[in-house]
C-alpha cells in the first residue's frame, strides 16, 4: 500500500476537521430548531461556536493554498509538456534531415511513428500501398533499422538519453 504524503496527510486532517465542525454545526442548529438549547450555557456553547468557525476559517485558508500550489505545479506540468512535445517534434525533425528523407519519406515516417498502419498511411496520402511499404523500406534503410519498432525506439532511446543529461529542476 502506498504511503500517504505529507500534503495528503494535511488534507485529511482539514478534511476531518471540517467533518467534525460540519457534524457539530448540524446538530446545533437542530438543536436550535427543536428548542433543546436552554439547558446549555450561553457562554459555553458561543465560544464552541466561535472555535468551530475559526477551525473551518483556518481549513478554508491551508485548502486554498494547496489548492493554489496544484494549479501552479499543473501549469509547470502543461509548460513542460509543451516543451517535451516541441523537442520531440525538433528531433524528428534533425533524424530525418540527417538519414536524408524526401519529404514523402518524411510524411510517412512521422505517419508511421503516430501508430497508423500502411493502409491508413496510403488512405491519408492517398498514395498505394506499395509505395507506401517502398517509403516505409527506404526509411528504414536510411535510419539503419529493421523496423517500426527500432524506428520508435531510436527517438525514445535520444530523448531519455536528453532527458537524463538535463539539469534537474
Amino acid at each position: 500500500m502506498k504511503a500517504v504524503s505529507g500534503t495528503s496527510a494535511q488534507l485529511i486532517a482539514v478534511m476531518l476537521v471540517q467533518f467534525f465542525c460540519l457534524i457539530f454545526l448540524v446538530f446545533d442548529v437542530t438543536a436550535d430548531l427543536a428548542g433543546l438549547d436552554e439547558q446549555e450555557s450561553f457562554a459555553e456553547n458561543h465560544y464552541f461556536e466561535l472555535l468551530v468557525i475559526v477551525a473551518l476559517v483556518l481549513s478554508f485558508i491551508i485548502i486554498g493554498r494547496q489548492l493554489r500550489r496544484l494549479v501552479d505545479r499543473n501549469r509547470r506540468v502543461e509548460d513542460q509538456l509543451k516543451i517535451a512535445s516541441g523537442a520531440f517534434h525538433e528531433l524528428l525533425q534533425q533524424n530525418f534531415d540527417e538519414w536524408d528523407l524526401t519529404s514523402s519519406e518524411k510524411d510517412v515516417a512521422l505517419l508511421a511513428i503516430k501508430g497508423l498502419g500502411i493502409q491508413e498511411i496510403s488512405t491519408v496520402r492517398d498514395t498505394k500501398q506499395g509505395t507506401v511499404k517502398a517509403q516505409l523500406n527506404a526509411i528504414y534503410r536510411k535510419a539503419d533499422v529493421s523496423g517500426r519498432p527500432q524506428l520508435i525506439s531510436t527517438f525514445v532511446e535520444e530523448l531519455m538519453a536528453a532527458d537524463m543529461s538535463a539539469p534537474a529542476n
